[in-house]
């Protein structure tokens, strides 16, 4: 989808943003703000420069992704203006000049080199605050306010509110990571390497690695028992058992974060990942407006627990393996997390737009997410088994070991684990799993 077919929401996404700094500006009495892309960094002793990852806070406003030493001026009434980075260069590609149909709604000026920047911004910033990751620049620059605490919880608390136009680039983002993981998924069943299945996903989102939003997880047979794997074999092993991806894709700065876990053979394993899959689906269906997310992670931990139960891993009853702990073993992680312009969305410990916290609940430490569901928001839902041997000895070595078929567990930890994840946009009346939905269709 190119960026005319989303327009249509983009002008009143604008509206919304420049709503909400007028508020959060008159709120901390200040003038402006002024948002750095941000600039590039490079390898200790070394002229490489590490990918360029723009500032979220500047892509919220326009779909420039690759444009470092660009500024917005932004006072939240008329038209921000976009400092745009256009240097002369013959040893780099320089990023075209914009023409696409957002440019109508910003005033445009071109900066050809990077430390002239100061001319450009507003003449008195001192009631200004600067917004970005280089401080040092900032201060230089003469920054009084340098991310203030305030600006910073009101815009982070209300962008867990999504746009029209937000949810379209997340559908789809969605759409480019489905299409992608079909074909990674294919190249397991031909027996490929990891390196082969990432680079088949990554050829069908048409992106670089540093393009998407997180590094690719491609794990095959135990190591899908590894929660961040990011080695990618280039050798194919022994033996082809089963396949966890955990792949994401982008669309104008927004993210899609999609998991899938897979068996070569049918058996117990498989039975699992089934199971797993109609649980998300479960969970996906119950998330609705004022209800806690905390409430949604709890619901997982016993449907872990009824899986653990009904495949004979465990014999206790699904209620007794949560009270006693057991189910945090097979299942270590938060159930999710909010979705936006990052894959790790910011706002999801605030209960209020004045920075307010809400910390994870001492029982559920790696929850990402605390607040209470509310329309608008977009959430990832990822139920995961695994049998992750640094855990699992715990557990053998603790009072609950009796409970376990250890011969069950031997059989099963040459497959790593399961983890399957939706995204799962909140309405007034339903949740949209659009994951689910967008792959049944394409």
């Amino acid at each position: 989808m190119s960026f005319h077919v989303v327009e249509t929401f983009y002008e009143s996404h604008l509206g919304e943003l420049k709503q909400r700094t007028l508020k959060a500006l008159s709120r901390e009495n200040l003038d402006g703000m002024i948002v750095h892309s941000g600039q590039l960094a490079y390898h200790f002793l070394d002229d490489n420069a590490y990918p360029f990852k723009v500032n979220p806070h500047f892509k919220a406003w326009l779909p420039v992704l690759d444009n470092p030493n660009s500024w917005l001026v932004i006072e939240g009434t008329g038209k921000p203006k976009l400092i745009f980075y256009s240097p002369v260069d013959f040893w780099h590609k320089v990023p075209e000049k914009p023409n696409a149909g957002w440019c109508e709604y910003f005033d445009i000026v071109f900066l050809e080199k990077a430390e002239k920047v100061e001319k450009y911004l507003p003449y008195d910033r001192e009631n200004y605050a600067y917004i970005g990751e280089h401080v040092e620049v900032a201060k230089a620059l003469g920054f009084k306010y340098i991310n203030p605490e305030g600006l910073l919880h009101f815009i982070h608390y209300y962008r867990a509110y999504k746009t029209d136009y937000e949810l379209a680039c997340m559908r789809e983002a969605n759409k480019i990571a489905i299409k992608a993981h079909k074909e990674a998924v294919n190249v397991f069943y031909k027996k490929g390497a990891e390196l082969d299945i990432h680079h088949a996903y990554v050829a069908a989102t048409k992106m670089n690695q540093e393009h998407l939003p997180y590094n690719n997880i491609v794990a095959l047979n135990e190591n899908a028992s590894i929660l961040h794997y990011m080695v990618q074999e280039h050798l194919p092993p022994a033996r082809h058992l089963s396949f966890l991806i955990d792949a994401g894709a982008s669309f104008h700065g927004y993210a899609a974060d999609i998991t899938r876990t897979y068996s070569m053979s049918d058996g117990l394993f498989a039975d699992i990942i089934k199971q797993v899959d109609h649980l998300i689906q479960r969970l996906g269906a119950a998330i609705q407006p004022g209800l806690s997310y905390v409430e949604v992670h709890e619901q997982a931990h016993v449907g872990i627990a009824q899986i653990l139960y009904e495949s004979g891993i465990v014999s206790l009853l699904p209620e007794n393996i949560v009270d006693t702990g057991i189910s945090k073993t097979f299942f270590p992680h938060g159930i999710g997390h909010y979705l936006g312009l990052q894959v790790h969305d910011v706002g999801a410990h605030l209960a209020d737009d004045s920075g307010t916290s809400i910390p994870p609940v001492e029982r559920h430490p790696f929850l990402r997410c605390s607040r209470i569901i509310e329309p608008r928001q977009v959430f990832t839902i990822e139920p995961g088994l695994y049998f992750i041997d640094s855990l699992l000895a715990e557990l053998k070595a603790s009072e609950n070991t009796k409970y376990i078929n250890w011969q069950l567990i031997d059989d099963l930890v040459p497959y790593g684990g399961v983890r399957i994840e939706d995204n799962v946009i909140v309405h007034e009346d339903k949740a949209e799993n659009m994951t689910r939905e967008l792959w049944s269709s394409q």
